[in-house]
């Protein structure tokens, strides 16, 4: 029964990561087909199932519209895009939130997930793991005196789903760790954990 257990979680740790990455990748990619109308499938277009042939057309049309909007021309185009789109009752709220969290999470020189913290939650005393996601602006910054910082709380094992909280920037602690190593940490509910950082020699 011992080699039993020894052997079945041996090869659980070996097919469990392989079967979640295969069943993320095809989820993104069968997403990213769909967009896309069934005229430009590949058995439309060459007669045969091509797999990935609507994803890689996806992909085009998303390099192909950066390019074109990093020039003067091209971002003249979309500030009238938004524009058109700020006059739409229902379409304005919609695209503008998803927009400004977009710039937010995807800017370059933006600062939302590029450091992993502890807090102190769900009450002091108990420590967790959280994202840096910028400073509480609007109203809230109002309400709230001294220098507070907004962080994002995942949960375990999900970590797309979690707690929005703002937090004093003292009652913070940095922590010397990727994002990358901090989410294995909580996705594996602390049996992973990161190796220290390297001492430094004297």
């Amino acid at each position: 029964m011992r080699a039993f257990k020894k052997y079945l979680m041996a090869g659980l740790l070996i097919w469990a990561p392989l079967v979640i990455t295969t069943w993320v990748v095809w989820t993104l990619v069968s997403t990213l087909e769909s967009i896309l109308p069934e005229s430009l499938s590949a058995r439309a277009l060459l007669g045969v199932d091509v797999p990935g042939l609507r994803f890689l057309i996806v992909l085009l049309v998303l390099l192909l519209t950066g390019a074109l909007t990093a020039n003067f021309i091209g971002q003249a185009l979309v500030d009238r895009w938004e524009r058109l789109m700020g006059r739409i009752p229902l379409i304005r709220s919609i695209y503008n939130s998803v927009k400004q969290v977009g710039d937010t999470l995807l800017a370059p020189n933006g600062q939302a997930f590029r450091q992993a913290v502890l807090v102190q939650y769900p009450r002091v005393g108990a420590w967790t793991i959280a994202f840096v996601t910028g400073v509480p602006g609007g109203e809230a910054a109002r309400h709230l005196s001294g220098d507070y910082v907004s962080v994002y709380v995942p949960t375990t094992p999900n970590p797309t789903s979690g707690f929005f909280l703002m937090v004093p920037r003292a009652d913070i602690v940095a922590l010397n760790m990727s994002v990358d190593a901090a989410l294995k940490y909580i996705v594996s509910m602390g049996a992973v954990a990161p190796p220290p950082p390297p001492q430094e020699s004297h």
